[in-house]
């Protein structure tokens, strides 16, 4: 990655980081606590990608090569199901799983869409802009999907102890375990494609030559020396 664009992905992590430290700390300022935003997708996800945007902000600061594309695309997988059920199932009227939008204070309405939409958006942004092309895998959406799953099977099992869960589609009390099984195979589904749509993007980019230029690559407004001339025999 040139030095030029080194700077501009650590300064596009940087603001993933800032963003999601911004959207817990205004959310906070409502009814909910640390520990009580902790179970959900949200804050795991928004945490996940927070911390792998510092992480690699430091390596690109270190000119270290970037981490592992497979990982990166977990961790944006996760942010950008944040934000796409966060728009189109809790907050939509229309959607049988919507959540009642409570009025919020001006910090907490800022918090809630650093998280829900701002966050995502940089993810996805620095993913397209900066991330190897090419190193994807289709498999990768079928093991991306071992989070989700794992935080399904959190949610049970937390919600049998307190009597909470943190999403109506995983609400065993109101849905029971059928149609809680019902929604889970319909979002892993949708979830998968998702991951498949991200494997298709990197592969179509891919084509069209859109990798990051690498610090060995000449930069555009230079030409490379000439050869030194070959030596005539006597």
């Amino acid at each position: 990655m040139s030095l030029r664009r080194r700077r501009l992905a650590v300064a596009f992590r940087l603001a993933i980081v800032i963003s999601v430290l911004a959207g817990i700390v205004l959310t906070t300022l409502g009814p909910a606590t640390v520990t009580g935003l902790l179970p959900y997708f949200t804050i795991q996800s928004n945490l996940a990608v927070g911390l792998f945007a510092g992480y690699a902000a430091w390596r690109a600061g270190q000119r270290r090569p970037e981490p592992p594309s497979a990982l990166k695309g977990a961790v944006t997988l996760y942010i950008t199901i944040t934000g796409v059920v966060y728009h189109l199932v809790l907050a939509n009227p229309a959607s049988p799983f919507a959540m009642t939008q409570p009025d919020r204070a001006p910090g907490e309405a800022l918090g809630n869409q650093l998280l829900h939409t701002v966050v995502p958006l940089l993810a996805l942004a620095d993913w397209t802009l900066f991330d190897k092309r090419g190193r994807l895998r289709l498999r990768y959406a079928a093991w991306w999907l071992a989070f989700p799953l794992a935080y399904l099977g959190f949610a049970l099992v937390r919600g049998l102890i307190v009597h909470r869960y943190p999403y109506p589609f995983v609400d065993a009390g109101q849905l029971g375990y059928a149609g809680v099984t019902v929604s889970a195979v319909f979002f892993a589904a949708a979830f998968w494609l998702l991951g498949l749509l991200f494997v298709g993007l990197d592969r179509a980019l891919s084509r069209r030559g859109t990798n990051p230029p690498t610090d060995r690559d000449t930069p555009a407004d230079q030409t490379p020396p000439p050869p030194p001339p070959v030596g005539r025999s006597a």
